[in-house]
C-alpha cells in the first residue's frame, strides 16, 4: 500500500513521535510502548512451572520503565493475572497503568461484574486503569455489556473503557451508545497487516480513540520482502528489525503498542524503540514497499 502523503497532510496518519500519548479524548498520557503477557503463565490454561520466574520478569520489566501492563482474564485462564499482582505488590499501583480484558462469555451485566471482581482480586488492586470487551459476542447486546462497564466506573472499579478486536461498524456504535467515552480499541496492526490504516485509524483519529496495536512484530514471523525494507531502515538506526516494527507503529498518531517479551534482552530493546526517530523518507520507504 502507496500512502498518499497529502491526502493524510491533516495529521491523519503520523504524527510526532512521543514516548507518552493521550488516551483518547481522556485527560491520562500513556505510555507508546507497553509490556503485553499473552502465554506468560499459560496460554488457554494455567501453567504453574515458571511461576517464579515469571514473576521475576514482570517485575523486572517494570523496573526498566514499564508501566503500562496488557492482561485479560482469558490469559491462562487468570492465572497471568495472578502472576501480574504477585510482581505489583511492592509497586507503587499510582505509577502503573493496567489494563484487562472481559471474555465474550462474560458480557451480560451480572457476568461481567463478576468477572471484574474477580480480575481485581487476581491482580490484587482495588480497579484496573482500563477495561476492554476482549471479542464482541453478537448473543449479548453491547448495550448491555457496556451499561455494565460505564457501573463500574461509576463505582470507582475502573477508570477508563474500551474495545477489543472491535471493527469499524462495530467501534462505531459501541462510540454512539456508550455513556463513558470509548477511549481505545485494541487490534491486530503491524507492518505486514495493515487493515486498520484503510478506515479504522482514521475513525480512531476523528474520534480520539486510541489504537492499541497487538502483535506488533508478528510473533517474529516476517516475510522475506518485509525482512528485506526493514533491514535497510535497520542498519541506519544500528537496531534490529523489530525495534523499526515498533518504531514504525508508534510514529503513527494515536497508535500505541504492547510486544510480548520474557527474555530481559529483548523486554531493554523493545522499550529502547520509542528513542528510535524513523524519517519521513524511511516512513515512505516502508509504506511504499510492502
Amino acid at each position: 500500500m502507496i500512502l498518499d502523503y497529502e491526502q493524510y497532510s491533516v495529521k491523519l496518519i503520523w504524527g510526532e513521535k512521543m514516548t507518552y500519548k493521550t488516551l483518547g479524548n481522556a485527560e491520562e498520557r500513556i505510555p507508546a510502548i507497553g509490556l503485553g503477557t499473552w502465554t506468560i503463565g499459560g496460554t488457554e490454561t494455567p501453567d504453574y512451572s515458571r511461576d517464579m520466574e515469571m514473576v521475576d520478569i514482570i517485575a523486572a520489566a517494570i523496573e526498566m520503565g514499564y508501566t503500562l501492563i496488557d492482561t485479560a482474564e482469558y490469559y491462562a485462564a487468570g492465572h497471568t493475572e495472578e502472576l501480574i499482582g504477585e510482581a505489583i505488590k511492592p509497586i507503587d499501583r499510582s505509577k502503573l497503568f493496567i489494563t484487562s480484558k472481559v471474555w465474550p462469555d462474560n458480557l451480560s451485566r451480572k457476568r461481567l461484574h463478576q468477572a471484574l471482581k474477580r480480575t481485581l482480586k487476581r491482580l490484587g488492586t482495588d480497579y484496573l486503569d482500563l477495561y476492554l470487551i476482549h471479542w464482541p459476542n453478537e448473543q449479548i447486546p453491547l448495550a448491555e455489556s457496556l451499561g455494565a462497564m460505564s457501573e463500574s466506573v461509576d463505582a470507582g472499579y475502573v477508570k477508563y473503557i474500551g474495545v477489543s478486536n472491535f471493527d469499524l461498524p462495530l467501534l462505531e456504535k459501541a462510540v454512539a451508545i456508550s455513556k463513558h467515552p470509548i477511549v481505545c480499541n485494541q487490534v491486530l496492526y503491524n507492518v505486514e497487516d495493515r487493515q486498520p490504516r484503510r478506515s479504522l485509524l482514521p475513525f480512531c483519529l476523528r474520534n480520539d480513540v486510541t489504537l492499541v496495536a497487538y502483535s506488533p512484530v508478528r510473533r517474529n514471523i516476517v516475510s522475506d520482502r518485509a525482512r528485506r525494507v526493514l533491514s535497510s531502515v535497520a542498519k541506519t538506526h544500528g537496531c534490529s528489525i523489530y525495534q523499526v516494527m515498533l518504531a514504525w507503529l508508534i510514529a503513527q498518531e494515536n497508535v500505541v503498542t504492547i510486544p510480548k517479551s520474557t527474555d530481559l534482552g529483548h523486554l531493554k530493546d523493545n522499550l529502547a524503540s520509542a528513542d528510535i526517530s524513523l524519517s519521513g523518507a524511511e516512513l515512505y520507504q516502508i509504506d511504499s514497499s510492502l
